[in-house]
């Protein structure tokens, strides 16, 4: 279980590695806690990690591939509280997702180019699935 505390570290996280704010504008602003991104931001920067990625596996960046792997992994559990739609569905997704990025992950610190391939597939694949199922659909 998260914390208010984790999600405010998640929160500046998903900010600066998105490039979505610029320098703090005085000392004040450095104080006062990041707000929690929206599920919109979230989602764009999952989409840069994943692009990321395949950049990453085309040329057999290793290393970049763990760390983007990673990232994805933490910042889909670290935005649980996000989840606009509380449904099985959603919550398989989420989980297909995470487990693919993990596996990833320990791919890319083997080195096996094939495997993390068929990981990263896993990956899109469950992001696509997500959202089809959801496309259209109204919040509860």
């Amino acid at each position: 279980m998260f914390t208010l505390r984790n999600l405010a570290v998640a929160a500046t996280a998903l900010l600066t590695l998105s490039a979505a704010h610029g320098p703090a504008q005085n000392a004040k602003d450095k104080q006062d806690p990041p707000p929690l991104p929206s599920e919109q931001q979230v989602m764009q920067v999952k989409l840069k990690r994943a692009q990321a990625v395949l950049e990453a596996l085309v040329k057999e960046d290793f290393k970049s591939l763990e760390q983007y792997a990673g990232s994805l992994a933490e910042i889909s559990r670290a935005t649980a509280f996000l989840r606009a739609y509380k449904t099985e569905e959603y919550e398989l997704q989420a989980r297909v997702f995470q487990k693919s990025a993990d596996t990833l992950s320990a791919k890319s610190r083997d080195k096996n180019l094939d495997g993390a391939t068929l990981a990263y597939l896993d990956m899109t694949q469950s992001c696509v699935a997500c959202h089809n199922h959801f496309r259209g659909r109204k919040r509860d």
